[in-house]
């Protein structure tokens, strides 16, 4: 679209292939730099639509002003008083000022302000045209896109993620002159590699999505991509079944393909004896495949491959990928019948061989540690500590086995069918698979009380041990996932929930590992490190979770380290702050906490005299405190921390008239003690729950 002031701009960048999985990040940083450099050049435009293929990044920018608008330029120079002397002659600060405009001083104007009147330039600047400016955009757009490592090529200084074959850039349809990355522009885009090699000529940016389809390439990738899974629907239904379709496989075939053409393609039903979920990772991240299954999801004899060529036999694609398939469905199969060979159990002794990390022993050692520490919160949590024990010892072994040595992301998996295959009860085989359980955000926790305490004393074994020996987190560096054990720690125990006191749970990890280590001396580290990670739990939290952030500080103000009861309380916080009396109470308590800071604990009283008190204001309270006080100590008893809130609020009118009426800063020092007592008795009260001072207005 154009018109006498504005047309839309197209830019496309021709690249050898681009990587994949980069690909959607770097066309979206495209088209952003680009229209930031449009802003920032006073250019005016409409909307941007990002396009991208393995061989390109391209961008179309709406009705983009052809020119930059003119404008006034005006320039301040001295104050008129040291312009010029007193007979009227300019001064060598006129005079340098008229020089560094370029003009006499006579051409100079005069200002007038409340702060004095000054000497001033004016100059109607005329806008540059688009043209001139666009080349050097594009540039400055394109050395910004989030690329970790750019590369050279031929004997081009230019840097960029992959060579360069052709820049077009049309401002609707005309060519831009210049060049970009080294390369001149022109209105030559090319087609798809082997189906339209030959250039492809633009009149216009308006021509370029339709110009590029009749030469087999579909620059839009969600387009593609929609494309791709109605192809792979279709396939699987003929098939019989139905696509399992993993986003980041859909996003990498995407951005592999310029004109995909999906087909399906079959195997041999007699691999269907080795576990499923072998079968579908050797298809999905090895091959790019998407597995076919049934309605009751068991997997089906076919896989959906994607090809970006649109082939003249069809047929010979397919067996092409059949062949692939096949060894590797092989090796499967017989790695999966040569570990039925030896029991899970007796694979345990091999943990010996694998170093867990130098300092901290093998594998074996970290599994007799995370055996007995899940047996004993097994006991904590009313589970069955011996069967918690041996699925915990058996809880790694599938690491030695030849499937996990192919599969690493089937760990857990596999030992839970090796555990089955090898009688153990249904529970324990479970609980080997489970512990790995939550694996990243939002994932599914572990099902039971076993699975439950072998996940937790796990991470608590690596969290405590990579502490000891000074390897906590840094940046964005946590090789041994700390923080992701952490969070799986405080999901499990807060969703579950588990009342597990987190610094008896590091204390009793700690008690596992040599003495020589001193792990003893990391538990609070450790803990406040885990306590930390609440903040980005509750961020990430769903609505029936999450949390503001002052009502998560006014509950961790308290030290308190069990998160099921941390978690009832920020709850409790976050629904009392919606009740009308909330920010009132706050506020008192908040002034409370100022008070009660400024005094020693000798200064104040012990308990609250009833003789001493004086104000009806301050008898008031001290009647509301003790009606209140066994009813909400019993609430606090039974964690009913909504409810203790709810008659807490009942004393802001008892507050507010205390602090209006009575000095509590008395010049009597028994009376003082006594006010500070009945102060010091609300804010324990309140303690009780939280430190609701901290909550924000």
């Amino acid at each position: 679209m154009s018109s006498h002031n504005t047309a839309d701009l197209l830019v496309e960048i021709g690249t050898e292939e681009l990587p994949p999985a980069a690909l959607a990040k770097l066309s979206t940083a495209f088209c952003d730099g680009l229209l930031k450099g449009l802003d920032d050049a006073r250019l005016a435009h409409g909307s941007g639509q990002a396009f991208a293929s393995p061989r390109r990044l391209a961008v179309i920018l709406s009705q983009v002003a052809l020119a930059q608008p003119d404008e006034q330029v005006a320039r301040r120079g001295p104050a008129l008083k040291a312009a010029f002397n007193a007979e009227g002659a300019p001064t060598k600060a006129a005079l340098g000022f008229a020089q560094s405009c370029g003009v006499a001083v006579d051409s100079l104007e005069q200002e007038e302000t409340e702060k004095g009147a000054w000497l001033c330039y004016r100059q109607q600047v005329i806008g540059k045209p688009a043209a001139a400016l666009l080349p050097e955009l594009i540039d400055a757009a394109l050395a910004a896109l989030p690329i970790p490592k750019r590369m050279r090529w031929g004997n081009s200084h230019v840097e960029f993620v992959r060579p360069v074959h052709w820049v077009c850039v049309l401002l609707g349809d005309s060519v831009i002159p210049g060049q970009v990355l080294g390369i001149e522009i022109d209105r030559l885009t090319r087609g798809h590699r082997f189906h339209h090699p030959d250039a492809v000529r633009l009149s216009s940016a308006a021509d370029y999505l339709s110009a590029l389809r009749g030469a087999y390439v579909e620059a839009d990738l969600a387009a593609r991509r929609s494309a791709i899974l109605e192809q792979v629907a279709s396939l699987a239904a003929e098939a019989g079944g139905a696509a399992m379709i993993d986003e980041s496989v859909l996003d990498e075939v995407t951005a592999l393909c310029e004109w995909p053409v999906a087909l399906l393609g079959r195997f041999d039903p007699g691999f269907l004896e080795v576990p499923s979920e072998v079968l579908i990772e050797t298809m999905q991240a090895n091959q790019k495949y998407f597995p076919v299954v049934d309605r009751s999801g068991s997997l089906l004899p076919f896989f959906i491959t994607v090809s970006n060529i649109q082939s003249r036999d069809p047929d010979q694609v397919r067996a092409g990928n059949e062949r692939v398939i096949r060894p590797r469905f092989a090796d499967a199969k017989f790695f999966w019948e040569q570990d039925l060979k030896t029991p899970l159990g007796e694979r345990v002794g091999a943990l010996q061989g694998i170093v867990f990390q130098h300092k901290l022993g093998t594998l074996l050692e970290k599994t007799e540690r995370v055996a007995e520490l899940s047996a004993w919160i097994a006991e904590v949590i009313g589970g069955d500590s011996s069967q918690t024990r041996h699925a915990a010892r058996l809880a790694k072994a599938d690491l030695v086995t030849l499937m996990v040595g192919e599969f690493g992301s089937l760990q857990g998996v596999m030992g839970r069918y090796y555990a089955e295959r090898s009688g153990e009860a249904p529970i324990v085989a479970a609980a080997i698979e489970q512990h790995y359980w939550p694996k990243h955000a939002g994932d599914h926790l572990p099902e039971t009380d076993l699975a439950r305490a072998v996940a937790i004393a796990d991470r608590a074994d690596t969290l405590v041990g990579i502490f000891a020996i000074g390897l906590r987190p840094t940046g964005v560096k946590d090789p041994y996932g700390l923080r992701r054990a952490a969070i799986g720690v405080l999901r499990i125990l807060i969703e579950t929930p588990l009342a597990l006191d987190l610094r008896v749970l590091f204390e009793r990890a700690a008690a596992g590992f040599p003495a020589s280590l001193n792990a003893a001396g990391c538990v609070d580290e450790v803990l406040g490190y885990c306590v930390e990670r609440l903040k980005r739990y509750y961020a990430d939290a769903g609505d029936d979770r999450s949390a503001d952030a002052d009502v998560i500080a006014s509950v961790l103000a308290l030290d308190l380290s069990e998160p099921v009861d941390i978690d009832r309380r920020i709850q409790a916080v976050q629904h009392f702050r919606g009740r009308p009396e909330a920010s009132a109470l706050a506020a008192a308590n908040k002034r409370t906490r100022n008070i009660l800071r400024k005094v020693s604990a000798d200064e104040i009283g012990r308990q609250v005299e009833q003789a001493l008190l004086q104000d009806v204001a301050e008898q008031s309270l001290a009647m509301a405190v003790d009606t209140l006080s066994d009813k909400v100590t019993g609430l606090l008893d039974q964690h009913d921390y909504n409810a203790a809130l709810a008659e807490l609020s009942s004393l802001r009118q008892a507050l507010d008239d205390f602090f209006d009426q009575v000095m509590v800063m008395a010049d009597e020092p028994e009376i003082r003690a006594n006010r500070l007592a009945l102060l010091k008795r609300i804010e324990t009260l309140f303690h009780g729950v939280a430190d609701i001072s901290l909550l924000q207005g």
